[in-house]
């Protein structure tokens, strides 16, 4: 059954930059997830990992939540909660790493890019959400970007059918989690959502608690602070500024707006880790970019000079009722 699309909310002018602010906060943070995975993937295995990182998400967002006395969301929150946290913050976690281990970075990184064509494709199907013609041609750019980006990074490792399975089930994963996770939005705020979010996933990766224990005994302290930044930044931090982005915008446009990614990665890793960029790589992250900023750009309506169009109200937040009053 498809869900009548739901209006979004209006923010007034002075903070309308917010939004936009939140989606490149999580694009560039989880830019930088991948290259804190290839440290910490070193010594701990997939699922310790996935594990490791959601506890240390669950206690930052827990601690935060309580200090803002939050509470719980509501009711209706709670299936696309558990849906969310079980699909996006466990099974996609767990898989892509596992992935990661089993087929070279240019494969996986065109495989996991599928995931947005799918946003979009299920926003529209089950959300109501539209396709529009700007958003179809900025993600067809985006992902031949993120295939030259991966050409360009292949031959770092061998491919398997397995590695190939995984991230195709990352990717479904991915999709199915930001679609389970929009609707949720209206009936709590992006702290609430992420936070219960991250605590179905880290119980749904339990099973994984002998290794963490074991593996966090003999990992160097590198890899674990770096499994400790995953889980506060690209975690708790980035998936609750997707959260707040999210419910002011469609899933297809926000799914589009992570091909930016593989354009950091390739800036990151040229800086981080010393791997210079080839000029291929460099042209797919210049296609990634262009590809964001067709899908992310609106159609212009062209209305009359004496009747400026004026946007349709929808329902408010609590954070710009908030930002308002202060």
């Amino acid at each position: 059954m498809t869900t009548p699309p739901t209006p979004l909310p209006v923010s007034p002018p002075a903070h309308r930059w917010l939004a936009p602010a939140a989606a490149c906060t999580t694009v560039v943070l989880w830019a930088s997830a991948f290259v804190s995975i290839r440290s910490a993937g070193e010594a701990y295995s997939p699922g310790a990992l996935a594990l490791g990182r959601l506890l240390a998400g669950t206690l930052v967002l827990g601690a935060i939540l309580l200090v803002r006395r939050e509470g719980l969301p509501g009711r209706g929150a709670w299936p696309g909660i558990v849906a969310s946290g079980v699909l996006w913050f466990g099974l996609y976690m767990v898989v892509l790493n596992w992935g990661e281990q089993e087929v070279d970075a240019g494969t996986a990184a065109m495989l996991v890019n599928i995931g947005p064509i799918l946003i979009a494709l299920l926003g529209a199907r089950m959300l109501g959400e539209g396709l529009p013609r700007r958003l179809l041609l900025g993600m067809g750019v985006s992902f031949a970007g993120a295939v030259v980006v991966g050409l360009a990074m292949s031959g770092q490792g061998g491919s398997s059918v397995l590695g190939v399975a995984l991230c195709l089930l990352a990717a479904v994963a991915y999709a199915a989690g930001v679609v389970s996770q929009k609707p949720a939005l209206a009936h709590g705020s992006s702290l609430q959502i992420n936070t219960f979010g991250c605590l179905i996933g880290a119980v749904a990766c339990l099973p994984f608690t002998g290794a963490l224990v074991s593996e966090a005994a003999d990992a160097p302290l590198s890899a674990t602070l770096n499994m400790v930044y995953l889980g506060v930044f690209p975690t708790a931090l980035a998936f609750t500024t997707w959260g707040y982005a999210l419910a002011r915008t469609t899933a297809g446009r926000m799914g589009a707006t992570t091909y930016a990614v593989p354009a950091l990665v390739v800036g990151m890793a040229w800086v981080l880790l010393d791997e210079v960029p080839t000029p291929l790589g460099i042209v797919g992250g210049v296609l990634c970019l262009a590809g964001v900023a067709v899908s992310r750009s609106r159609q212009q309506t062209g209305p009359t000079r004496g009747n400026p169009a004026r946007p349709v109200e929808g329902p408010r937040h609590d954070e710009e009722r908030q930002a308002e009053r202060t």
